[in-house]
């Protein structure tokens, strides 16, 4: 049986980027009920020389949307503004969600062995479509949730692996 590259993708990134935004919403909510002014959340981080929550998720959106546009073979998303509300940073999740969804599907599957070419800083990293997304897209996606969830947590958010999972959502 044959993999497909944009079943084994999408659908997963669009699952995480809704978890993202479960996530988001906890951390709102936890910023109301304290009376934290939300940029004090937005710009949490754990450690100096870490990027701050905002950034964390702008990273992982334009990892996806990027990655994804790349190996469907269309024109790169516009880097948006940097936004630093959660309401901002849910808009930025759904718009991302949608680019994804838009994606053609069988041009991602006929990327699978295709080569992407990826500037990452000052490196040039050359991908199979089917490693782009295993090895570059979806763990940087991971990463970056991951630290999400972890500024949050460190900053007294009461969530939880589950919340990480997708509760529901795993069920389905």
């Amino acid at each position: 049986m044959s993999v497909s590259l944009y079943n084994s993708s999408v659908p997963v990134i669009v699952q995480c980027l809704d978890n993202l935004s479960d996530l988001l919403s906890k951390g709102a909510a936890y910023a109301a009920e304290k009376e934290i002014d939300e940029s004090v959340m937005t710009s949490a981080r754990l450690f100096p020389t870490m990027f701050p929550l905002a950034k964390q998720v702008h990273i992982c959106c334009d990892m996806v949307c990027r990655g994804g546009a790349r190996v469907a073979g269309v024109e790169l998303p516009e880097a948006q503004e940097e936004l630093t509300s959660f309401a901002e940073l849910q808009q930025r999740i759904d718009t991302s969600k949608a680019f994804l969804m838009s994606l053609d599907r069988a041009a991602m599957d006929a990327a699978a062995d295709s080569i992407v070419n990826i500037s990452a800083g000052p490196y040039e990293l050359k991908f199979t479509g089917y490693s782009c997304v295993n090895n570059w897209i979806l763990p940087n996606m991971y990463f970056h949730i991951t630290t999400v969830y972890n500024i949050l947590r460190h900053n007294g958010v009461e969530i939880g692996k589950i919340d990480f999972l997708g509760g529901a959502r795993l069920i389905s």
